[in-house]
């Protein structure tokens, strides 16, 4: 057969991650932090996009009634090429609508009435004024020390030589948080091109800086040297701190043996050491903590139904400026001027629709969670249901994968607490009489209970075997190694340990 050069042409199909539907996928996965943050940036970026600053009172939040017995959820989320888009099937790229949106047949309210899911957008910022409700502003500006300042201010005032204070430098930059040191001294002599007796030199007398137990380079070492200040490192102390795993297991018979005292210096020895500060530097500012803001709140309704509520303050308000697009277009010269402005128009818009379309997805997925876990909401965590993606997804008609997406940072406020979407995802663990399957965070706060139980339990400290006999006989079967695991996961010591901390106390 001869080879020679053809044109064929064949037909066929193919996915494609458009750059929207990569903005779109992104957009679900963000929390609503990295979410205003985005919106400001694009904000800066199109000169379509504009702020939606509501005019007087905004209506109420968006929200779901969701029964809690066998009726169907209430979904106010319309059908859409956006959200076909957004719940992508195959590697999260799919044309058509989902087959869950086809069945429902969602369409918006026929009298022009919204959900407020689109017009209860949210401002993308709020910025604060200087005359703000009486604060003075140069209070605003004020900020406690940080520790690294506080090392820098004392090693100012010790006066060392040129070479020292590089040294100083070095090692101060290389303490952490919580006061200890943690670089190598022989790295930073290596580093440095000095002699490692230097090093220790100035070492030493970073050390005699406050707060006590800073520059230490192990709990020991911080332990030691705020003993040293306080003239209490006698050598039945030093005993006692050169054997600290001891102490954790509380092994007494072994530390009266090593430090040569009774149980009552023992007693006192270990009392001292509870009172110091395993941690100096924490007493001083650092980073401030980002408290968590829910995304959606569940109220109880009165009426044997959960109400689940998005909180508009973390949704970002833009809206596409048609005025200022019409000026610009009008104004435009040239091809290129025309195409940008044309670019500008379709990222707009396509923001302002996938940003809809993200909460009207959050809206789903937490309406759902609700309903599967209705019982945890009104009786606690022992009722909390075995739970996966698969099973959310299915219920709501839409691909696993834009499920995870969906509950990733985002935070549900119920009259139980603060939970992140995540944690009412859990494993099963089979029943011993063959019914409902138990949550494993149900288990896990039974196996709690009984531990925090043991005082008034007549067999006293439980072991891992009498655990799970107990749980067997309360019909959830479970493995040993499995008790053994979640009790570790909860930092419960052993029941061994246990038993030392009841003899001890």
């Amino acid at each position: 057969m001869a080879l020679s050069p053809r044109l064929e042409f064949r037909q066929g199909q193919s996915l494609v991650i458009t750059p929207q539907l990569q903005q779109a996928i992104k957009l679900l996965q963000l929390s609503n932090i990295e979410l205003d943050a985005f919106v400001e940036a694009e904000l800066e970026r199109n000169p379509l996009l504009a702020r939606d600053e509501p005019d007087g009172d905004e209506g109420g939040a968006d929200e779901a009634p969701v029964e809690t017995a066998a009726s169907p959820l209430a979904d106010s989320a319309p059908g859409g090429s956006v959200e076909s888009d957004l719940d992508a099937r195959h590697d999260d790229v799919h044309a058509d609508a989902s087959p869950g949106d086809r069945a429902c047949g969602d369409a918006p309210p026929a009298d022009g009435a919204d959900t407020g899911l689109i017009g209860d957008w949210s401002k993308a910022s709020k910025g604060a004024g200087f005359e703000g409700e009486g604060e003075d502003f140069a209070a605003t500006l004020r900020r406690d020390p940080t520790l690294h300042e506080h090392l820098h201010e004392q090693i100012a005032l010790l006066a060392l030589a040129p070479a020292d204070a590089a040294i100083a430098a070095v090692l101060s930059d290389a303490v952490d948080e919580g006061g200890y040191l943690r670089a190598e001294v022989e790295d930073v002599a290596l580093r440095l091109g000095c002699d490692l007796p230097r090093v220790d030199g100035v070492l030493a007398r970073l050390q005699g800086l406050g707060p006590t137990g800073v520059f230490a380079r192990d709990v020991r070492e911080c332990l030691m040297l705020q003993l040293r200040e306080r003239d209490r490192l006698d050598p039945a102390m030093q005993a006692l701190l050169d054997n600290l795993p001891l102490l954790a297991r509380r092994d007494m018979p072994a530390l009266r043996k090593l430090c040569g005292v009774d149980d009552e210096d023992l007693r006192e020895m270990i009392a001292e050491v509870r009172a110091l500060t395993p941690r100096p530097g924490s007493a001083f500012g650092s980073e401030p903590v980002q408290a968590v803001t829910p995304d959606v709140f569940v109220r109880a309704d009165g009426l044997g139904l959960w109400r689940v509520e998005l909180n508009a303050d973390t949704l970002p308000r833009v809206l596409l400026d048609r005025r200022y697009h019409a000026r610009v277009s009008a104004g435009a010269r040239t091809d290129a001027e025309r195409t940008f402005v044309a670019d500008c128009h379709a990222q707009a818009n396509w923001l302002v629709k996938s940003l809809d379309q993200r909460v009207r997805t959050i809206l789903k997925v937490s309406s759902e969670i609700v309903r599967q876990q209705d019982a945890f909401l009104a009786l606690g965590v022992e009722h909390l249901r075995p739970l996966n993606l698969k099973t959310v997804a299915d219920a709501i008609g839409m691909h696993e994968s834009t499920v995870s997406r969906v509950t990733s940072n985002k935070y549900l406020a119920t009259p139980r607490g603060v939970f992140e979407m995540k944690f009412f995802f859990t494993s099963s663990i089979a029943a011993s009489d063959g019914g409902e399957a138990h949550s494993a965070e149900a288990v896990r706060h039974r196996i709690r209970g009984l531990i925090d139980g043991e005082q008034d339990n007549r067999d006293g400290v439980l072991s891992d075997d009498r655990i799970v006999e107990i749980l067997k006989e309360t019909g959830v079967e479970i493995a040993r190694r499995t008790v053994a695991k979640y009790r570790e996961a909860m930092r419960i010591p052993s029941s061994v340990e246990r038993r030392r901390h009841a003899m001890a106390g």
